[in-house]
């Protein structure tokens, strides 16, 4: 019997409270998350850079609308705990990102992140005042609802030129004051950032992959204090990555050298059928 919606929750509450790091990778569409669930991950999370590319448009252009349409297609496919890259909510205001998590959470979700991006390229980043007003209105939202919906909060600073700790570490410690179950600050370099971010909140720290400037492996990343392994787009990316190079090959050389790499399409199948519980 297929999960219900309270007990993914609390799965995935459970998982962060679990001891050491879990990879919780970003799959593009419902096929690519039953194989990544048939691969024993035992969480998942959307990606708006792979999922709008999947479509036709860059990261920040599939619209809520359709990324609402997006979950409510992945959710139900896979039979463990399923969050989302929810951008900016959607919206400057803060009822524009509570209105994101009682949508999302319709649609299937039982976390999900709301960044401090305001979609200004010469002004990135809403002031800490009104971000901090931005998580609390997402956590309240959360709150009503009638399951653990684990909301993390992004610190954009280093996406966007600002490679300022301090400020990253104020705004983290607000947006945890603010409700925030988990947080996230994309872009640290070093290792000795993300153990100071660590040090320095109260909550479970996601990453991407590790930080920025080193190779390093789960294990040594979750040394760190990081709770949180996603991907971002980096599946999406893997994937296009092979197809490019398939395409040139059969465009440059005329060769299918490729075909010597590719899973069999009983493996393909055998985790498809894995992934749905």
């Amino acid at each position: 019997m297929a999960k219900s919606q309270a007990e993914k929750a609390a799965a995935f509450e459970a998982l962060h409270k679990a001891p050491g790091v879990f990879v919780i990778p970003n799959p593009w569409d419902p096929g690519s998350a039953r194989m990544l669930a048939g691969l024993g991950f035992k969480a998942l999370t959307t990606t708006s850079a792979g999922y709008a590319r999947s479509i036709g448009f860059s990261d920040y252009n599939a619209g809520r609308e359709h990324v609402m349409a997006h979950i409510r297609a992945m959710a139900p496919m896979v039979d463990v705990p399923l969050a989302a890259d929810l951008e900016d909510g959607f919206g400057p205001s803060p009822e524009d990102c509570a209105e994101t998590i009682r949508q999302g959470a319709e649609a299937g979700l039982v976390g999900g992140s709301i960044e401090d991006f305001t979609g200004d390229r010469d002004d990135p980043i809403h002031s800490l005042e009104k971000a901090a007003e931005r998580v609390r209105a997402a956590a309240e939202a959360a709150r009503k609802l009638p399951f653990k919906f684990m909301l993390c909060a992004r610190a954009e600073n280093y996406l966007h030129g600002r490679a300022d700790l301090g400020d990253t570490i104020r705004r983290l410690q607000a947006y945890q004051e603010a409700g925030a179950d988990v947080l996230f600050a994309p872009g640290l370099n070093t290792s000795d950032e993300v153990r100071e971010v660590c040090r320095s909140i109260d909550r479970p720290l996601n990453i991407v992959r590790g930080p920025r400037k080193e190779a390093l492996t789960v294990e040594q990343v979750g040394a760190l204090g990081v709770k949180r392994i996603s991907t971002g787009g980096m599946m999406h990316a893997v994937a296009m990555s092979a197809m490019i190079g398939a395409a040139k090959e059969m465009a440059g050389p005329g060769t299918f050298e490729f075909t010597k790499a590719m899973p069999h399409a009983g493996e393909i199948d055998a985790l498809l059928n894995k992934g749905a519980g």
